[in-house]
């Protein structure tokens, strides 16, 4: 079983400079459609998979604190997506995976959203304000330092 999350900024950026913050290493994956995946299988380093890709008219909603719905339609958009084993999350996979969210969100300044199982809303910035959704999440993995609230 894996579990997955994925991080979204709203606008244009280009795939490789996102590559060089989340997954240096990172390669071109060809898709039937032609569009840029970069991949870089980092399960026995970081404790993940890391996918990166863009796209247009992008939605997505998951669940806020309190069960709330919440909804986000960037035009333009780049998800980083990390896929992780439930073996070693706890260990290395989450604490790798939002220290690589603080180093991204720290060098550029889109709007963002993090979420869980395309299902949970764990962290959002909007308008260069960030947001920690699911406190109990952040401490139960103990990552909450991580990022600079």
């Amino acid at each position: 079983m894996s579990i997955g999350y994925r991080l979204t900024l709203a606008g244009a950026i280009p795939l490789r400079h996102v590559a060089d913050l989340a997954a240096p290493d990172a390669t071109e994956t060809p898709t039937p459609a032609g569009h840029q995946l970069l991949s870089s299988d980092l399960y026995e380093e970081r404790g993940y998979l890391v996918t990166i890709s863009s796209g247009r008219n992008g939605y997505y909603d998951a669940e806020d604190d309190d069960d709330a719905h919440w909804e986000w339609e960037p035009e333009v958009y780049v998800d980083i997506g990390f896929d992780m084993r439930t073996d070693d999350m706890a260990d290395k996979g989450v604490p790798n995976m939002v220290t690589t969210v603080a180093r991204v969100l720290a060098d550029r300044p889109e709007d963002a959203a993090l979420v869980l199982n395309g299902n949970w809303l764990l962290l959002t910035r909007v308008d260069r304000t960030l947001r920690k959704h699911r406190p109990q999440w952040w401490a139960h993995y103990g990552v909450d330092h991580l990022i600079p609230w």
